[in-house]
């Protein structure tokens, strides 16, 4: 008989520890992807890999930028391993949620991977959070960056950074701003820029930015920090006030840097793939270049230019070694601001 966890049934089972219920239902949730199921010893595991399907977890929700990305990456990277490779979308918790589960409930064979975002880096340090983002991973390769933007509607009254600043200064508190998530790097960048200018926002979290677009057209949102603007700006609907990489971008050379406007802000959010703790180096080769010549597709590149964004290789072992430099990084910054999150 197969036992499924609930809130409540947790709650009625004070005899087991509390950990290891939620391990359980974690277990069960992971079923539904087949990732409870028994697997072979690591070295029988990397003998002819792949030889099922693979599920790949992307973090946000179905229909933004990343989505598509992905599921162009997905095509062409599955064309190299002779295998379907099936995407999950599990957003929640600023883009942790899927990888965290993962780390915690996935066999390291492989057949199991997420896509991890700058946020599993800094999330650990602002609250308290079920996994650790160096010991809990297998870094595969590092694929892209994201690049932030501040986006308002075509019809906004603000013309330019200075204006929207201008006018939150009159109105602190009234100005509503959208990111991915509570601590994304769109949510810091935006906090950074207020404590620095002596204004206030109103932050509203989101799981994703097709939501964040449906709202900000609606007019339930006034502006957007995040990526994955481009074609909400060509379609005319949108004006981007400045960028927050470290230079201009070659589709939009008029519009420019938060560091060009005088604000020493740049938000560079690489992002990449993962799997959990102690997979064989031999699968992590095999899923390591089938990615990387996946990178070259036409359908991925495309994907890429349509948000400005551009290539960001680093090898297994060069982005391990980045995510231990990177949440080292993060903690210090976030203790620097004062940052904490409930």
């Amino acid at each position: 008989m197969r036992t499924i966890f609930t809130p409540a049934a947790l709650r009625r089972a004070p005899s087991r520890p509390r950990r290891a219920l939620l391990q359980a239902a974690g277990l069960a949730w992971a079923a539904g992807l087949g990732w409870g199921a028994a697997t072979p010893a690591p070295a029988l595991a990397a003998e002819g890999f792949p030889s099922r399907p693979i599920t790949l977890i992307l973090p946000f929700p179905a229909g933004g930028a990343t989505d598509v990305q992905l599921r162009a990456l997905a095509q062409a990277a599955s064309r190299e391993l002779g295998q379907p490779i099936l995407i999950s979308n599990r957003p929640g918790a600023g883009g942790t949620l899927g990888p965290a589960a993962m780390a915690q409930t996935a066999a390291p064979d492989g057949y199991t991977i997420s896509l991890v975002a700058a946020n599993l880096f800094r999330l650990p340090h602002m609250m308290k959070v079920t996994f650790d983002p160096v010991a809990d991973f297998t870094y595969l390769i590092c694929l892209t960056g994201y690049t932030n933007g501040l986006v308002v509607r075509q019809d906004a009254p603000w013309q330019t950074l200075q204006d929207l600043l201008a006018d939150a200064r009159r109105q602190p508190g009234v100005i509503t701003y959208g990111s991915t998530g509570k601590g994304s790097g769109g949510h810091i960048a935006m906090e950074r820029l207020a404590r620095a200018t002596g204004v206030q926002f109103n932050f509203i979290p989101y799981k994703g930015m097709a939501e964040e677009t449906a709202a900000l057209l609606g007019g339930h949102l006034m502006v957007i920090s995040d990526p994955g603007w481009g074609a909400l700006a060509e379609s005319g609907k949108a004006r981007v006030l400045a960028t927050l990489g470290d230079a201009r971008l070659k589709r939009w050379p008029q519009v420019p840097t938060l560091r060009e406007l005088g604000h020493d802000i740049v938000v560079n959010s690489p992002i990449g793939l993962a799997g959990p703790k102690g997979m064989d180096p031999k699968v992590v080769k095999v899923l390591h270049d089938a990615f990387r010549k996946a990178m070259s597709d036409p359908a991925f590149t495309r994907a890429l230019e349509q948000n400005d964004q551009v290539p960001m290789y680093l090898s297994a072992e060069d982005y391990s070694r980045f995510a231990a430099e990177q949440t080292a990084r993060e903690k210090v910054f976030v203790q620097e601001l004062g940052l904490k999150l409930d």
